[in-house]
Formats: structure tokens, C-alpha cells, sequence
């Protein structure tokens, strides 16, 4: 009989005890429901709105679903402390264990990070962008991707160069695209005995003529080495960034041609031998 006493005052207690943690933590787990209902709500709203922010601002789009959904995770994680903290869970060592494997993590993965930092600051400063005719630590090319961690750019030869981003934003960058026009620099020999003038007009008729060169600013040509075997002529005509070859070549033969046509000769390197009998 004692036994069944005791056992229904221990129920009497257990219920007792429920129903006092029942009222001290209803409030408490109401408003941390809420808090948590209303929280997702919100960084779900921050999260549209962060992205319709970067794709105004021509953000690349590689890098947008990125940032929302970091951005994203980053704000629910501080959601949950919060409603941790709420409902009286201690967040203190929590926090402490995870600023521990947060810098754990980031030693591990500091070059990528660093690149990760690089892949933002060239999104955000826009140094370079796709199309881009770029030379970057050494490489010469033009931009095809940017990627989170890397830039990715296609030299001359066809060739792909992958650039991590953290270099490329540290170090010095050649954009020969961003004015929108490239000069293309030649030579050309003439004769010592040669009309310097004549030369000079000959050629100059010869970049007027061709339809890629510029007229504003205006092709030059004049004088830039009294060499061994020839008076060097230096050609400067203007174009755009994506005629630059077309140009190289056609100049270079047409000068030739041209030179040829008005008896001007292009001397090459000779040398004199004279044989002595003792």
C-alpha cells in the first residue's frame, strides 16, 4: 500500500514539476517559434534583395548565387544562437567552439580564401572583365571566365592560363582593352642613301589607306634608330583592341609592297670581306 502511495505522490510531483516548467518555458518556446518563423522570413527577404542589388550592379553572375547563399547561411547561423539563447541554452562554449573550427578551417584554407577575397575584389573593382585583352603575372590573353577562385584566360596560342585570383588581384595587371583602342608598334628599314621624306610619305599613304587604322589619334611614323645597316623607321597606327593583328600583318606587307613599288630599298645586314695575299 505504501509502495502505491508513494508512487502516485512521485506522479503528483512529476506533473507538478511538468506543469511549472510548462508555464516558465511556453512563453520562452512561443517567442522563440516565433522569433525563428519570423527570422527565415526576413533573411529570406535580405537574401532577394542582395541579389536583385548585385545583378543591378552587373555583379558577375557567377558570384551572386554565391554571396546569397553565404550570406544566407551566415545570418541563419546567427538566427539559431539567438534562439538558443532564448530558450536558456547556454551559447557561450558553443560560440567558443565554433570560433575555434571557424579558425582551424581558415588556416587549412587560407590560399583559398585569399583567393576567394581576390575573385570579390575584381568582381566589386572590375580591373578586367570577360573579353578583356589582359596580361597578368607574366601571361598575355584574353579574359574568358572569372570565376570565384580564379581567372581563366586564353593566350594567343590558344592556350588556357588559369590565374588564381588572389595573385592576380595583388599583383599588376595590363588591360589593353579598357581604352578601347591599342597602338601597334613596328619597324621598318630604309637605306642610308634613301629620301628619308619619301619614305616617310610612302608609308604614311599606306596606314591612311587601310580601313582599320585610326585617323583619330593619327598613325606616325618618324625616325627611331640610326642602326648598323639601315635608318629604322618607327610605324604607329591606332586601332581596335580586336584589329590589333589584322593590322600588325597587313601593315608590315603593305609597307613592303609599297616600298618595293617607289624603289626604296629595305636593306638587310651585309658585311665586306677583304682578302689580303702575304
Amino acid at each position: 500500500m505504501n509502495e502505491v502511495t508513494d508512487t502516485i505522490d512521485q506522479m503528483q510531483n512529476l506533473t507538478t514539476k511538468g506543469y511549472e516548467l510548462g508555464l516558465e518555458y511556453a512563453p520562452k518556446l512561443a517567442l522563440a517559434i516565433v522569433t525563428l518563423i519570423v527570422g527565415l522570413w526576413i533573411i529570406g527577404a535580405v537574401g532577394r534583395l542582395l541579389e536583385s542589388s548585385m545583378e543591378k550592379s552587373k555583379v558577375d553572375a557567377t558570384l551572386i548565387p554565391f554571396l546569397t547563399n553565404l550570406s544566407s547561411w551566415v545570418l541563419k547561423l546567427l538566427l539559431f544562437i539567438s534562439v538558443a539563447s532564448m530558450l536558456g541554452i547556454a551559447t557561450t562554449s558553443f560560440i567558443a567552439v565554433l570560433g575555434a573550427a571557424g579558425l582551424a578551417i581558415g588556416l587549412a584554407l587560407q590560399g583559398s580564401l585569399a583567393n576567394f577575397a581576390g575573385g570579390v575584389l575584381v568582381m566589386t573593382f572590375k580591373p578586367y572583365k570577360i573579353g578583356d585583352l589582359i596580361e597578368a603575372q607574366g601571361h598575355l590573353g584574353v579574359v574568358k571566365a572569372v570565376q570565384i577562385f580564379n581567372t581563366i584566360i586564353i593566350s594567343p596560342q590558344n592556350k588556357q592560363i588559369i590565374i588564381p585570383n588572389g595573385i592576380a588581384s595583388n599583383g599588376s595587371i595590363t588591360n589593353y582593352t579598357a581604352e578601347g583602342q591599342l597602338r601597334v608598334d613596328l619597324t621598318v628599314g630604309i637605306a642610308y642613301n634613301e629620301d628619308i621624306g619619301k619614305a616617310k610619305s610612302v608609308i604614311m599613304d599606306v596606314l591612311q589607306k587601310h580601313e582599320k587604322v585610326f585617323s583619330d589619334p593619327a598613325p606616325f611614323v618618324g625616325v627611331s634608330e640610326l642602326a648598323d645597316s639601315s635608318v629604322n623607321l618607327a610605324v604607329r597606327p591606332f586601332c581596335k583592341v580586336e584589329h590589333y593583328w589584322d593590322v600588325f600583318f597587313d601593315i608590315n606587307e603593305q609597307m613592303k609592297v609599297a616600298l618595293d613599288s617607289n624603289n626604296i630599298t629595305i636593306p638587310f645586314p651585309q658585311r665586306d670581306v677583304h682578302l689580303t695575299k702575304e
